[in-house]
């Protein structure tokens, strides 16, 4: 956590954030655990109080029914990019590359699987996802995504 727990404290207090030392933090830190995220670290840095959260940036999954979710994904700007790319067929690579990342866990965990749940995009070779020859390409529904979002932007 911290050396000066009492500083961030008061810090959170102030601002009407926590009733006292503890009790808020504590809510913060169960309800990211809840999310399914790390823990927040808090930190004093000059007489301010810094929290860094942990959370994933790219594609927004939204869990809309607890029996079967769905994959939900937002077309942000990195994710028009990816979808521009699979207008023709894309390896791996290739789809990382447009999206400017060089985590290959990273954009396969936040970009590639969920647009290959939601429907957006598939394989070309469905058969053999882990193929050396595997490409994946754009779906009507990922066209009508990104269209929209075209559409929007003008």
């Amino acid at each position: 956590m911290t050396d000066n727990p009492p500083i961030i404290a008061d810090f959170f207090h102030r601002a009407g954030l926590i009733e006292k030392w503890g009790r808020g933090t504590n809510r913060v830190i169960e309800m990211c655990r809840k999310a399914g995220i790390r823990p927040p670290e808090f930190h004093e840095i000059a007489g301010s109080a810094v929290v860094k959260f942990h959370v994933p940036v790219g594609v927004t999954i939204q869990v809309t029914d607890q029996v079967a979710p769905q994959v939900t994904p937002q077309v942000t700007p990195q994710v028009a990019r990816i979808l521009e790319a699979a207008s023709s067929a894309c390896s791996f690579a290739e789809l990382q590359a447009a999206a400017g990342l060089k985590d290959r866990v990273h954009f396969l965990k936040t970009h590639l699987k969920p647009l290959l749940l939601a429907g957006w995009m598939e394989c070309t070779i469905p058969d053999k996802p882990r193929s050396s020859k595997q490409k994946y390409h754009l779906t009507e529904k990922g066209r009508q995504a990104l269209q929209k979002h075209e559409g929007g932007r003008r």
